[in-house]
């Protein structure tokens, strides 16, 4: 069901940003009075879901929710209509347009892909805010998980600053963001009451950018271990645990956070332990506990907010619009920053790509409309910086070869053009193939 609820939210959220994105190309070709003869959510091979046809244009649902397209008369596209382009050039057509036109034409799906992520992310701002936790707040400083450890951090260190960046709201993936996308090499951690500098080694660069890191984590906040819910049948119900209850000693030893249990419930999975218990009327009690084989009792801690105070800052609709537009320029400047980083190997692209399977992974497993938008609007800017790589066959290809007429007056012939969109279209099926085959070899190796 939880796959089904994220499949769900990947067709609607690609169906709406691919009707906008070639309406992107639709509205101004027929603003210039160039004919489009196809315009089409997802790809149709053999046979379409839906169509309809309204002046020139075929209206339709392809049955494959790979993208969609529209088709323009007189331009060499995927759909390679080689019997079209032998005839002499139409007033309607896209190659009897002055470049300027042609260049608008192709532009127009990028430039609604990143307007449409911008006013997204701005709407998500005037409408929610922005919760946090402030850095302050987090009173007992953190939990170093593994990996953080190894890296050089300590649990109870108070994180004050990543690089030349202050920490001031908890955050771990600004962490993460600042020395894989920013190249810092040191954090600022107050530790036994003095500050010390932890240095980044570079090969953590790669670690973190990695697609086995994406369910780890580096750190979270300590906080105390207090029952919230209990899972029905659950090792922790039979042994009558209580909602709220707050676990102060397990097996006779002292524990005040949960990090505490966690590491000793491992190292003692499968026994049964003694754990002595803070009811919520304040009384005192000790029940013999039956950890599983995973080291697990099925209760559901209250998470860090619980304990530490958060703060929302609130935005007017007119702070939202440019706050939204530089969240955005500041995503698509990390895209792109990450792909030079891809090129120069600090990054690799191996584990750091994925196709569709990564993509669903992105949206959660229930249904909710704040998550869904977020989602929608990283994925429209992706989209656009996507078409905008200079790819022959992709919106960048395009815009590649006008700029190059409207700079040099020479027009690339039809039949190179011919050719270099089929080049393009293979290196998009080559990589598509490719980033898909790292989610399937992901998923077999488990």
């Amino acid at each position: 069901m939880d796959v089904l609820i994220m499949v769900s939210q990947l067709i609607l959220s690609l169906a709406i940003l691919v009707v906008l994105h070639e309406a992107g190309h639709f509205i101004p070709a027929k603003f210039f009075k160039t004919r489009v003869e196809k315009f089409y959510l997802f790809f149709d091979p053999w046979f379409s879901l839906f169509k309809y046809k309204k002046g020139d244009t075929e209206y339709g649902v392809g049955w494959l929710p790979l993208g969609g397209y529209v088709k323009i008369s007189g331009m060499i596209d995927e759909s390679m209509d080689k019997e079209q382009m032998k005839k002499p050039p139409q007033p309607w057509e896209f190659r009897s347009k002055p470049a300027w036109q042609r260049l608008i034409i192709m532009l127009g799906g990028v430039f609604v892909n990143f307007i449409l992520g911008f006013f997204i992310l701005a709407m998500l701002l005037f409408a929610k805010g922005e919760t946090y936790l402030p850095n302050d707040s987090v009173e007992f400083g953190i939990y170093a998980d593994s990996i953080g450890v190894e890296m050089g951090l300590r649990t109870g260190d108070h994180i004050l600053a990543i690089g030349d960046q202050p920490f001031d709201r908890f955050n771990e993936r600004e962490v993460i963001r600042e020395i894989v996308i920013n190249g810092a090499r040191e954090i600022s951690v107050r530790r036994d009451g003095r500050e010390v500098i932890v240095p980044v080694e570079d090969r953590f660069v790669r670690l973190l950018s990695s697609h086995s890191f994406r369910n780890q984590s580096l750190f979270m906040p300590r906080f105390p271990f207090k029952v919230a819910q209990m899972q029905p049948g659950g090792p922790a119900e039979e042994a009558g645990m209580r909602d709220g209850d707050e676990v102060l000693n397990f097996d006779g030893r002292q524990i005040r956070f949960f990090d505490e249990f966690r590491e000793l419930a491992q190292e003692n999975a499968g026994n049964e332990v003694q754990l002595d218990l803070k009811r919520g009327d304040g009384s005192i009690t000790s029940l013999n506990v039956n950890l599983n084989e995973d080291g697990q009792i099925g209760v559901f801690p209250y998470p860090p907010e619980y304990f530490f105070e958060t703060a929302t800052q609130e935005y007017g609709f007119f702070e939202s619009l440019p706050l939204g537009v530089v969240r955005g320029l500041t995503f698509l400047t990390d895209q792109f920053k990450a792909f030079g980083q891809m090129f120069t190997g600090d990054i690799k692209a191996s584990e750091s790509l994925g196709g569709f399977g990564t993509i669903t992974s992105l949206f959660p497993t229930t249904w909710n409309w704040a998550d869904f938008w977020r989602v929608t609007a990283i994925l429209s800017l992706i989209l656009g910086f996507m078409n905008l790589l200079p790819i022959p066959a992709l919106d960048g290809g395009h815009v590649m070869f006008l700029l190059w007429e409207v700079v040099t007056g020479k027009k690339p012939s039809d039949k190179f053009m011919e050719y270099a969109t089929i080049i393009g279209f293979l290196i998009v099926i080559a990589l598509v193939l490719y980033a898909n085959g790292l989610d399937v070899m992901r998923w077999w190796g488990g």
